[in-house]
């Protein structure tokens, strides 16, 4: 049976690696096994998320616009204009924004759109940072363009530099993802880098897409946002956000899209075939959750709490620093995978090789790989003991 041939291109998943790495080691059997290694929030949403769905259960057996409800998209525009002091240049519930089940589906799917069969001559670009988000490769390698990552070490700030890339690489770029806060590092874009980002992508003439789904989880200052350098001209570029961190609410699946009016009219018609519609229960609750600030303040602080802790266990030990942004740790251990096993067979605990986020260069060098990423989502007292496990056992 022939398929797409397309599929040989993606890599690895990172947690399938891992299950490799660690399905063959005993972890140490006198201590319970305490995983960090999946950034899932253990924190609770608040109370009205359910409540909110059991008030509009009657709704569960109509069919959801797919572009999402007047309440729903108008609830995301009101907070963007407050969030980001957006002004005259707030954007538009119908033009403006779409909803997505998640941002994964949606970050996907405006790949498929945006990559054309040629660009400049060539086969089409898609820029991302390395490490990466799985979602960025997967979406890259089957729409058929050329992928480029860009290492962002700490020469760079964590982020990538977009003005480091030869003219023809530039020309030929159809899509690029950036994401601030950075998964993993936690490093935040200025506003001057997100608009210079931006200035280089009207230039090309690619699409810009903010990956925007921590910027609710920050340290001593709220990050800034794509929106704010646009003064209302959202041409070229896409924001996309999420509740999944924002308000603990990974299971709800409530996400969007905003930017571009004429891809966000084409990413409407994409989603009618391959995306699907939000329950309405959901979408109400989803709504609700963007109207409220006061569960995503004590959200805010109780990460901020776990950096604190943190921050006394490590101290300066293995490059330990406070990420602007985010919920992990992006420790330098040497050798990631090394660090991985011995923390599994010593100390049971359960981390992510930075070396399974990130893809090599040319000469084999992987950005990713001194870096091990910790996931700081447990209650304080459990996070205490991984965490003078993870220092016992590496420092």
């Amino acid at each position: 049976m022939r398929i797409n041939n397309r599929l040989e291109a993606l890599d690895e998943n990172p947690f399938a690696r891992l299950n490799a790495l660690l399905g063959v080691i005993s972890p140490a059997a006198n201590v319970k096994p305490i995983p960090l290694s999946v950034g899932e929030p253990q924190n609770q949403p608040p109370a009205f998320l359910a409540e909110t769905i059991a008030a509009y259960a009657n709704t569960w057996n109509r069919y959801p616009p797919v572009q999402g409800t007047d309440e729903f998209r108008g609830a995301i525009c009101d907070w963007l204009a407050t969030r980001y002091h957006l002004g005259a240049a707030r954007p538009d519930p119908v033009r403006h924004v779409l909803a997505l089940a998640g941002t994964k589906e949606g970050l996907y799917l405006a790949v498929q759109l945006a990559v054309p069969e040629t660009k400049a001559g060539g086969r089409p670009i898609v820029l991302l940072p390395n490490p990466y988000y799985q979602v960025y490769w997967g979406a890259a390698a089957m729409s058929g363009a050329e992928i480029v990552p860009m290492d962002a070490g700490p020469e760079t700030g964590f982020l990538p530099d977009f003005e480091a890339l030869p003219k023809d690489v530039l020309d030929r770029t159809a899509f690029a993802f950036l994401c601030t806060p950075s998964n993993p590092q936690g490093a935040i874009a200025s506003k001057a880098y997100l608009a210079r980002a931006l200035e280089i992508a009207r230039r090309h003439d690619f699409v810009l897409a903010v990956d925007e789904c921590y910027s609710e989880i920050w340290d001593t200052a709220p990050p800034p946002g794509a929106l704010e350098v646009t003064g209302g001209d959202f041409s070229n570029l896409l924001i996309f956000h999420s509740l999944s961190k924002r308000s603990s609410a990974a299971g709800l699946r409530g996400g969007f899209v905003a930017g571009d009016e004429m891809l966000i009219s084409r990413l409407r018609t994409l989603r009618g075939y391959a995306g699907p519609q939000i329950p309405l229960p959901i979408q109400a609750a989803a709504a609700a959750l963007w109207r409220d600030e006061a569960h995503v303040d004590a959200n805010r602080a109780m990460y901020r709490a776990k950096i604190d802790l943190a921050e006394e266990i490590f101290g300066k030990r293995l490059g330990f620093y406070r990420p602007e942004g985010g919920f992990f740790l992006w420790l330098d251990v040497g050798d990631s995978e090394k660090a991985c096993a011995a923390l599994w067979r010593e100390a049971a605990v359960r981390s992510l090789p930075g070396a399974y986020l990130a893809a090599p260069d040319a000469a084999g060098r992987n950005p990713g790989k001194p870096y091990l990423r910790l996931a700081l989502v447990h209650d304080d007292e459990l996070l205490a003991e991984a965490l003078d496990r993870v220092v016992k056992v590496l420092a």
